[in-house]
């Protein structure tokens, strides 16, 4: 099959009549043998089995013509002939052959009408063709005849006007060519009047029509020298581009960038803009810094200019680090200024052209809106990534200068408005680009813990020798006084009140909404250095000799004639100290007035009692606040030294008045574990008790005893021995009541503190409140204690009891002498008390304490004198019971306190003499609060009334059980 249709395919295409007639007669005609007539025969005509046949030949003989068929089969016989298989096999070939002749046969008859149908179609399109060349005859012919008739003469004219046109167009093209070479004249004034837009679009459109006339000589020379001319405007161009990073224009800007999307770099632009930015920040830190240098040198010595940014900076001196860093501030917010300028700049662009797009969008410019939107997404891209950057390199220069000095020794005031600086610095990089500003944090933070730990370690020798030389006299300041008057405390104020009016407050406290950007954008600068208003304004906290005016000592007696501004816990009868709760009881109106005359400080207006040390004190909380307010990641080391002024402060005082071995052994509890755990680590961290250093000892111990502060020891003015100013309470009012004020103005501190305190270390914040300023008040007990042991002579009140015969048989009506002796003592210890109170108001909470001392003392010593009696009857009892009722009914007129302080103490003891012994056992086992004499005493003196010697030694026998625990 192959081989017939590569026979049809060399034999090329005819018709079926063309070919019928090339076959010769012989093969038109011939007549089959009969060995083919007999194969024919034989054939099988079914055409399944026909089919069978044609396709159990192999695939070898479909292939190409150059398949040799006789060598193939030559090939394939077997070594060994055998007649009979070749005749088989020859057979076999013959009827697939006749079998492929039967298929071609059936297939040409199948086709013929086809074959007829067409050959018609070839015969009918050979008779229009001939039609066709007829036409085209006669068709030239008539053309001959119009040529010769027309053309010639008409195609005369014709040419004639083409090149009229031609010369026209000469004509223009040369004085296109006279205005190209005069071209370059006008591009310089352009770039004069920096029409950077107009000058690009002239070159341009000059380059364009020199490409059209590029066929003559003469243009070839201008195309180069227009390309150079606008190689040049690129380069003014990227001149005029660095101009706007310090002072940024709208109209200048607008005609660059104008220029650099007709040159199609507008993404180019964007790239050398911030190139610029960058190389600007550099310039300008270092011809600042560079200027204040060489001015503080003296000298035009050009060494400097070699120098390094980082090493220029080490030569700063101090008088000109604040100037020359307000500077560097004002100059490097220019340059951000611009940046930010430039980016309103394109937000605004933006918005118009996309505004414009949309108006007149249609199909034709959806390309060059594509390509539009695409720079645009690039420039914003670029200009948000460069806020990050540029903030970065403000960060590392400022860093480098702020590093480049050591700030240790520096004016407080100096390095607060540093601080201010940097810390408005951080506001500009927080709203420039959303940074926390980690760079400038770090180093400030580093700048501010060397400086206050230089700074603190001074004010607290400072505060030692205030203590050593200060003589505990009122500080006269008047009743409305308030830390938030003093200038340090003037930043809290405005922040907290809300009746500052808007036009006193700081811009920024106005509208949070407007930033600095916006505010400044228009003109002036942040960071400009602006007068102190602090030397216009006067602090009025102080009163003239401890009074505000006449008027008001006068109120202050008027207010003791009303019941209006009485507290409530005075108007109670009594206040019980561990549970705070008041008896229901009525008071009446003379009690009242009792208890308010003998509060000791009706001659002095109610003003808070402090001394210059704790002005003093609370004037560097404040100057620490400041600090602590402007960097609030060195709060804590702020807070921690704060609280070091607090721990110095009250362990001076308890130092001072409060120290005594000899009272504290009483076990009457005077300082609670609290007080005693707060002193001591006080003194181990924060007081250096060596007094000269160990030249063998550690650097570490070196380093820690650096940190420390010597004891302070009390002014050799102070004295604390005289029993007329007993034993010096005015000052040791003085002393302990600032400092409960001063732990009243920490407490009053403690949320703006908490507020700014990392939560990592608030609970060193709680500590110190609930540990250290709680304690302050706690301290009174143990100062004042003193005064109340010293004042009143106990130990003559025992001698006038022991000559007391207690074994009387006949129950007495008169009390003892020891009674009137006790009470005129407490007399005389209520005159002191009120000449002090001259001197020093002193409040009732003092007053109350230290009457409570003496009558506690009082009390315990009659206790005493009761145990070392040796013989005593039930009638002797009666007489220590009354000789304690005349001592109460007389002590009630002399102080307001309900009740009276162990009172129980004592009407217990007197009241055991008549316990029989099992009771008496229970109750040696219940009151443990009797010493082990006191105790035995006791059982001693009941022997033989309701005691036996059997029971005496068992009673015995259990106190001493109870008292072996604490030996």
């Amino acid at each position: 099959m192959q081989k017939i249709k590569s026979l049809m395919t060399r034999q090329g295409l005819r018709s079926p009549q063309e070919s019928v007639n090339d076959l010769s007669p012989i093969e038109s005609f011939r007549i089959p043998t009969k060995e083919e007539l007999r194969e024919l025969h034989e054939e099988p005509t079914d055409p399944q089995a026909q089919q069978e046949i044609i396709n159990s030949i192999e695939e070898v003989y479909f292939s190409n013509d150059s398949f040799d068929i006789v060598k193939y089969e030559l090939e394939r016989l077997p070594p060994v002939l055998s007649l009979q298989e070749l005749e088989e096999y020859r057979d076999k070939l013959k009827q697939q052959q006749a079998a492929v002749s039967k298929k071609v046969a059936d297939l040409i008859l199948e086709k013929q009408p086809a074959y007829v149908e067409e050959l018609e179609r070839v015969t009918s399109l050979q008779t229009g063709l001939q039609l066709a060349a007829v036409i085209c005859t006669n068709g030239r012919r008539h053309l001959n005849i119009a040529k010769e008739g027309f053309t010639q003469t008409s195609l005369g004219l014709l040419a004639n006007q083409r090149k009229r046109q031609l010369l026209i167009g000469l004509l223009k093209s040369l004085r296109t060519i006279k205005t190209l070479q005069r071209t370059d004249v006008r591009l310089s004034e352009m770039l004069e009047e920096e029409d950077y837009p107009g000058a690009i679009q002239l070159c341009l459109e000059c380059q364009k029509a020199a490409s059209t006339f590029k066929h003559y000589s003469c243009i070839s020379e201008l195309n180069s020298k227009l390309q150079d001319t606008l190689e040049q405007i690129e380069e003014q161009l990227d001149v005029a581009l660095s101009k706007i990073c310090k002072n940024f224009d709208i109209n200048h800007y607008t005609k660059v960038q104008q220029a650099y999307r007709l040159l199609g770099k507008t993404q180019t632009a964007m790239d050398q803009l911030h190139m610029h930015f960058t190389q600007a920040i550099h310039n300008t830190v270092f011809q600042v810094v560079l200027g204040y240098v060489e001015l503080c040198a003296g000298n035009t010595d050009t060494k400097f200019q070699k120098l390094q940014y980082k090493d220029l900076c080490t030569h700063i001196t101090s008088d000109s680090y604040i100037p020359c860093l307000a500077d560097l501030c004002k100059a490097l917010w220019e340059v951000m200024l611009s940046y930010y300028r430039t980016m309103q700049w394109h937000e605004n662009h933006d918005q118009d052209e996309a505004a414009v797009v949309s108006s007149v969008s249609d199909g034709n410019n959806v390309i060059g809106t594509e390509e539009n939107s695409f720079d645009r997404n690039y420039v914003k891209k670029k200009l948000e990534h460069g806020l990050s950057r540029i903030w970065q390199d403000v960060q590392l220069k400022v860093k480098t200068y702020l590093l480049g000095t050591d700030l240790s020794n520096f004016k407080y005031d100096d390095f607060i408005f540093v601080l201010d600086i940097i810390s408005r610095l951080m506001q500009v990089g927080e709203e420039f680009c959303g940074s926390k500003s980690e760079v400038l944090q770090e180093s400030i933070r580093k700048q501010s813990v060397n400086y206050f730990k230089t700074y603190h370690r001074t004010r607290l020798e400072e505060l030692r020798m205030f203590l050593e030389n200060e003589t505990w006299e009122l500080c006269p300041v008047k009743s409305s006084f308030s830390i938030l008057q003093l200038h340090e405390f003037k930043f809290m104020e405005q922040s907290r009140s809300p009746s500052v009016s808007p036009s006193k407050q700081p811009a920024s406290a106005i509208s949070s909404t407007v930033t600095l950007f916006e505010q400044y954008c228009n003109g002036g600068n942040p960071f400009e250095i602006q007068a102190d208003s602090k030397d216009d304004e006067t602090e009025d906290v102080l009163a003239s000799n401890g009074y505000e005016s006449d008027e008001q000592e006068k109120s202050a007696y008027q207010e003791y004639d009303s019941d209006s501004d009485v507290p409530e816990e005075l108007k109670r009868d009594y206040v019980d100290e561990q549970t705070g709760d008041a008896p229901i009881k009525s008071v009446s109106r003379e009690t009242l007035r009792s208890r308010k005359r003998s509060d000791y400080n009706l001659n002095k207006v109610n003003a808070p009692i402090l001394t210059n040390t704790t002005l003093n004190v609370i004037r560097l909380v404040g100057k620490y606040m400041q600090m602590m307010n402007i960097l609030k990641p060195i709060a804590f080391d702020v807070i921690h030294f704060m609280s070091q002024l607090f721990d110095y402060y009250l362990y001076a005082v308890y130092t001072f008045f409060g120290r005594n071995d000899t009272f504290e052994s009483t076990g009457l509890g005077l300082s609670s574990s609290r007080l005693r755990t707060t002193l001591n680590r006080i003194q181990e961290s924060l007081i250096d008790l060596e007094v000269s250093g160990d030249p063998s000892g550690t650097l570490t111990a070196a380093e820690e005893r650096k940190e420390k502060v010597p004891s302070p020891h009390l002014s050799h003015l102070v004295v604390l021995t005289s029993g007329n100013s007993l034993y010096g309470l005015a000052e040791r009012v003085v002393a302990t009541e600032s400092l409960v004020f001063l732990a009243e103005q920490f407490e009053f501190l403690q949320p703006h503190l908490d507020a700014v305190m990392p939560a990592a270390k608030k609970p060193f914040l709680q500590q110190f409140y609930s540990q250290t300023v709680s304690t302050a008040s706690e301290l009174r007990k143990p100062v004042y204690w003193i005064v109340a042991a010293k004042a009143i002579d106990y130990e003559q009140m025992l001698l006038l009891m022991a000559n007391v015969k207690w074994d009387v048989k006949e129950i007495m009506s008169q009390h003892n002498v020891y009674v009137d002796a006790l009470l005129k003592e407490f007399e005389e210890f209520n005159r002191r008390l009120n000449d002090v109170s001259k001197r020093v108001r002193i409040p009732l909470p003092v007053s109350n304490i230290l009457w409570e001392h003496c009558i506690r003392l009082a009390n315990r010593t009659l206790v005493e004198g009761y145990a070392n009696v040796k013989k005593c009857s039930n009638e002797g009892r009666a007489l220590m019971q009354l000789d304690f009722q005349q001592f109460l009914m007389k002590l009630e007129k002399l102080t307001d306190i309900r009740p009276i302080p162990d009172k129980e103490f004592v009407e217990t003891y007197i009241k055991a003499y008549y316990l029989t012994e099992n009771d008496m056992e229970c109750w040696i086992k219940e009151h443990r609060e009797y010493s082990t004499k006191q105790l035995t005493n006791l059982v001693n003196i009941c022997l033989g009334t309701y005691i036996n010697k059997k029971a005496r030694q068992k009673l015995l026998a259990t106190i001493d059980d109870i008292d072996r625990p604490k030996r």
